[in-house]
């Protein structure tokens, strides 16, 4: 019998207190599923809703009340508004990742052979992370 694991166990698995920062660039289903996800007083900043562009058929986003009951800061930005400060993040995260203080998901593809399928994996959602494709580990 095959299971089909959800974006909302993968992120209970991976998140079992919960998300208290994400940066969305999504939207539909895996915004669905972090909404679901979050902490109280959680933080979620929208830099893109990739499931909104298509204007014939946008994926709809159905637990935004979790916005009300958690208390969620979800504020959009764009790039472009803070690249006078690109310097001063590097300096503070770089080493915060090095030190383990922020937690990433990658989802690793062994490949460039691999990278069509890839891209199809990613347009249907079944990824959990950035995807990454390692060409060669030289």
């Amino acid at each position: 019998m095959i299971m089909k694991v959800t974006l909302q166990t993968y992120l209970a698995l991976y998140f079992p207190h919960g998300i208290d920062i994400y940066f969305e660039s999504i939207g539909g289903k895996m915004l669905d599923a972090v909404l679901l996800n979050m902490r109280l007083r959680g933080r979620i900043a929208v830099c893109g809703m990739v499931s909104q562009y298509n204007l014939d058929h946008p994926e709809d986003v159905q637990n935004l009340v979790n916005i009300l009951y958690k208390r969620i800061h979800m504020e959009g930005f764009v790039v472009f508004d803070y690249m006078s400060q690109y310097y001063k993040f590097l300096d503070v995260a770089v080493p915060s990742i090095r030190e383990g203080k922020i937690d990433y998901v990658e989802d690793i593809v062994e490949g460039l052979e691999n990278a069509g399928a890839t891209l199809v994996q990613l347009s249907s959602g079944t990824n959990v992370g950035k995807v990454v494709i390692v060409v060669a580990r030289d």
